[in-house]
């Protein structure tokens, strides 16, 4: 009987020993053919990384975040107006310190030997000369470049080398030389930390340097497929990569492993083949997390984040492509090398922070409870910023120094441009002598209110006589352009009446004449021709910048910070009184795109946050198997968000709200893996020896992987933060690095305790009750599950099968009953 029930055991393990997982039988056929198409993936990837490194330089980057407002926006709708309405000229602000009156007014002629210069303002006010220092308004000609511009700004800079000279402009952007030089410092300070960590974690000096060439192969990979999205933004172009090393870098160090792992019993190619086709799943399991809440960033309705979703989404999926198609090439073909550099570990063994976390797990779960309490209100009370302006860096760049300074002595103040509907002078003049009387308006500029001379404004209507005394004309001659006019426009009066009596705007008329001057119907003399095309030249500028084809563009420069309740209130009043003349006035400034942005935020908060929070429950829900799992994992993360954004409030600053959006998604979605690896060893390890072994342990093995990617993210955070000139980087780059590492703080302490004190809690929630059992049998066992301990020597696998012999394990959902089993 026995001998029988043998050969029925024996077949059945033979049985088991041929028939595979159909998901791993796959995977394994996939691996195979990238380790044996190695050298066709080289190729591939050397002409990719060619063609992006090409591309790299052409990508165009937007350096306006109002440019990514929704198109339902005021300052969208505007922007678009005048972009279509309207030539605008660029200008920025000159100013030369401790220099005299008069030698500062000698100095406009050599600003405007500049080519590209249109024209120069300075005079005698304090809005120009105070406290011995000049301030030059510098106005461009129209069409040019960003980067002309800034060559232009540059060499007037250059004019006045030799005295304390600074310039500022709010249209023109300088500051994509100064934010490439501060990402090329903190690539380089994050490349010597990554290869730091790196050398401290790995176990072979060769392992990093494969590690190097996969990210810098998919960090070039990410950067030059930007040129294919037409335009990204200043943001993307700044922090995608190191973000991208920073997010991706445990998917190699899973392969590495992975391989170091397989190595042990095999070949180098069966272990890199068995090594990928395991990695595969799990890096891919991994990367969803992140992913998830990259994501969430592209359902904003700001445009800005779905570039910046969009980017680092597409920096991961580079980074996924490389490690499964380029790294097991490589790991295999230097797989000698790395056996020939294997070091010590260096990373030490925490068990004895596991054994503090739960001797104090009575009472720290308690303490932190009342900080994440305390937490959500602070930051719910947090100010936000949604104006560049209202928000500072630690380092300042050149343009920021020289703003600083310009303010110092002289209001630059901010412009209000009003759109209107363009045909009626007399309501637009009406507007602007009314707005130029509020408090906190210094200048009002439209058509009817441009002086032609002292008695007159652009759109004033005048008679024949007038204009002759204006223009210097005899009186016969103006009659007959004022009957030419009239006639041109079929208004008969000047011809069969009183010629005298009939007015026409200086414009309208200066325009006319001009244009039959063109045609040569009109020729009044060398001089005259010359004083007309003089003043023509003059009026047709003023017009293409404030009249367009539909819409009149009125202009005021405002005093004061764009968010502050000054300005918001002097921004409504300046709507108001528009309102009692035009239905619809369109206001576009500074202070408008913020409180376009703030509205936008709070519908954008609450999405983003949604989305993160469901997408990462879900997928924990079906990584885990588990009701209970999950709500732990991001209730941690999540309180670890809620402390990270209480500090601006208690720090009393202003937080940038794309800080908040951006960091708030990227925490939960990256450092949510922090927990995920703590629990994975943690589930594994209780079983077999206890909650709380099963938690210190979990702590010490997990410790080497979230040192790794936790502490590169955190310090690329932090470097970002205090090295970026830009604010809105600066911003960003501080709330990673504090999220990153309160995350950390969390996950190495107060997950643990609650796992633990919630340990029935997480055995309820499980979709799957296993039995779990230790047995210790002798003889013939029918075994049907996961067997992990030793049955004449150690399993540790999935057995559908009868052992013969001697049985001391723990075996999930065991099928022989008691009655079955031989002695």
């Amino acid at each position: 009987m026995q001998a029988a029930e043998y050969n029925i055991v024996k077949s059945r393990f033979e049985w088991s020993d041929t028939v595979k997982n159909s998901d791993e039988n796959i995977m394994e056929k996939v691996a195979l053919f990238i380790v044996d198409k190695r050298k066709a993936f080289y190729l591939l990837f050397a002409i990719a990384f060619v063609f992006c490194a090409i591309c790299i330089p052409k990508v165009q980057v937007e350096n306006d975040i109002s440019a990514y407002l929704p198109e339902s926006t005021e300052t969208k709708q505007g922007l678009d107006l005048m972009d279509r309405e309207f030539v605008t000229h660029d200008t920025f602000s000159l100013m030369i310190s401790n220099i005299p009156y008069n030698q500062a007014e000698k100095m406009t002629d050599k600003i405007e030997e500049v080519g590209g210069v249109k024209e120069v303002e300075f005079d005698d006010s304090e809005d120009h000369y105070k406290n011995s220092s000049a301030i030059y308004t510098v106005t461009l000609d129209s069409g040019l470049d960003n980067e002309r511009e800034i060559e232009i700004e540059n060499e007037v800079k250059d004019k006045f080398a030799e005295y304390d000279c600074y310039t500022y402009s709010a249209s023109i952007d300088n500051s994509s030389d100064s934010l490439a030089a501060d990402m090329r410092q903190i690539i380089m300070y994050v490349a010597i930390i990554i290869v730091l960590m790196l050398l401290f974690t790995s176990k072979s000096f060769m392992d990093v340097a494969v590690f190097l060439i996969v990210f810098i192969v998919a960090a070039v990979l990410n950067m030059g497929t930007n040129y294919l999205l037409g335009t990204i933004s200043f943001i993307s172009n700044s922090v995608a990569i190191v973000l991208q090393l920073a997010l991706a870098i445990d998917y190699a160090i899973i392969l590495s492993h992975r391989f170091a792992e397989e190595k042990q019993t095999k070949n180098s190619h069966d272990a890199i083949v068995a090594a990928l086709s395991k990695a595969i799943i799990e890096i891919s399991s991994s990367s969803l997390t992140t992913v998830a809440g990259l994501a969430a960033l592209m359902t904003m309705q700001l445009g800005i984040g779905k570039d910046l979703g969009l980017v680092l989404c597409k920096g991961i999926i580079c980074s996924l492509i490389t490690v499964f198609l380029l790294m097991p090439g490589l790991l295999y073909m230097f797989s000698n090398v790395i056996d020939k550099t294997v070091h010590k570990n260096y990373v030490p063994d925490i068990s004895f922070w596991g054994k503090i976390v739960m001797k104090t797990r009575s009472f720290v779960p308690i303490i932190f409870a009342l900080v994440i309490v305390s937490s959500i209100f602070l930051s719910s009370m947090c100010q936000y910023a949604f104006d560049q302006d209202s928000v500072s860096s630690p380092r300042l760049s050149d343009s920021k120094k020289a703003e600083n300074k310009i303010k110092e002595n002289f209001d630059v103040g901010g412009q209000l441009a009003v759109i209107v509907p363009k045909g009626s002078y007399d309501k637009e003049k009406k507007i602007l002598q009314d707005v130029e009387e509020y408090d906190g308006i210094s200048t009002a500029l439209g058509l009817a209110n441009v002086e032609v001379d002292d008695d007159y404004c652009l759109t004033d209507k005048v008679t024949p006589r007038q204009f002759a005394d204006l223009m210097s004309l005899d009186i016969a001659t103006s009659r007959v352009l004022f009957q030419a006019y009239g006639a041109s426009v079929s208004q008969y009066t000047p011809i069969f009446q009183d010629v005298d009596s009939y007015t026409v705007s200086i414009m309208d008329i200066l325009m006319f004449v001009h244009e039959q001057m063109d045609y040569g119907v009109i020729d009044l003399g060398e001089e005259k021709n010359s004083d007309i095309n003089e003043v023509y030249d003059k009026v047709s500028d003023a017009r293409d910048q404030l009249e367009g084809e539909e819409y009149s563009r009125l202009v005021f420069t405002y005093k004061g910070k764009n968010e502050s309740e000054e300005v918001i209130a002097l921004h409504d009043k300046v709507r108001e009184e528009a309102k009692r003349y035009y239905d619809n006035p369109i206001l576009v400034s500074n202070a408008i795109s913020a409180l376009d942005l703030k509205s936008s935020f709070s519908g954008d908060n609450q999405k983003i946050n949604l989305f993160t929070i469901i997408s990462v429950l879900l997928i924990l829900l079906a990584t885990f198997k588990s009701s209970s799992v999950p709500v732990l994992l991001v209730l941690t993360i999540q309180g670890s968000i809620w402390i990270n954004f209480s500090f601006p409030y208690l720090m009393n600053e202003k937080l940038y709200f794309l800080g908040y959006l951006v960091v708030s998604s990227i925490q939960m979605g990256a450092t949510i893996d922090y927990a995920i690896v703590f629990t994975n060893r943690y589930l594994e390890l209780k079983p077999e020896i206890g909650k709380k072994a099963a938690a210190i342990e979990a702590i010490n093995g997990a410790f080497p992987t979230i040192l790794t990617s936790g502490l590169i993210m955190m310090i690329a955070g932090f470097l970002i933060g205090f090295i970026s000139t830009n604010p809105v980087i600066s911003a960003l780059g501080k709330c990673l690095g504090r999220g990153t590492l309160i995350s950390i703080i969390l996950v190495m302490t107060l997950l643990p305790q609650i796992m633990v004190l919630f340990d029935k809690l997480v055995e309820k929630g499980a979709f799957t009750l296993k039995k779990k059992e230790k047995k210790e049998r002798t003889g013939i066992v029918y075994v049907d599950g996961r067997v992990k301990g030793y049955i004449n020597g150690y399993v540790n696998g999935t057995i559908h099968g009868m052992v013969k012999g001697d049985v001391k394990a723990i075996v999930e959902n065991m099928s022989g009953p008691e009655d079955e089993q031989k002695q």
